[in-house]
C-alpha cells in the first residue's frame, strides 16, 4: 500500500467516525437537555447534566488520546531496545505501565466528575 492510499483510507476513517460521532451527538443529546431542569441562579453551584457528562468524557478521552501517543512512542523503542536486549523486558514494560496509567486517571477523573450528577 502506497503512503497516499493509506493516508487517503486514514482520512476516510476520521471523516466516518467524526460523521458517526456528530450523528450521536445529534440524537441523544436533546434527551438529556430535556431531562434537566433550568436553573435560575448558574452561580448556585449546581452543574447541568449535560455539562457534566461532557466534562467526564473530555476527562478521559484527553486521558485515554495521551495514553495512546505515550504506548505509541514508548511501546515501540521498547520493544526495539527489547530485540537488542532481551534481558531489559521488565524494566521496558514497567514504562508501558506508567503510560497506561495516565487511562486510569483519565478515567478515575471522570467518576469523579460524574459523581456530582
Amino acid at each position: 500500500m502506497t503512503s497516499y492510499a493509506f493516508r487517503r483510507k486514514m482520512n476516510l476513517s476520521l471523516l466516518a467516525t467524526f460523521l458517526i460521532l456528530v450523528g450521536c451527538a445529534f440524537v441523544f443529546t436533546p434527551s438529556v437537555y430535556a431531562a434537566e431542569t433550568v436553573i435560575a441562579d448558574p452561580s448556585a453551584g449546581q452543574y447541568t447534566t449535560a455539562w457534566v457528562c461532557i466534562a467526564a468524557a473530555v476527562a478521559f478521552g484527553l486521558g485515554a488520546l495521551g495514553a495512546g501517543m505515550a504506548i505509541s512512542k514508548v511501546g515501540s523503542a521498547a520493544m526495539g531496545a527489547i530485540s537488542e536486549r532481551p534481558e531489559i523486558a521488565s524494566n521496558a514494560l514497567i514504562f508501558i505501565a506508567l503510560a497506561e496509567g495516565l487511562v486510569v486517571f483519565g478515567f478515575i477523573t471522570a467518576l469523579m466528575i460524574l459523581a456530582k450528577v
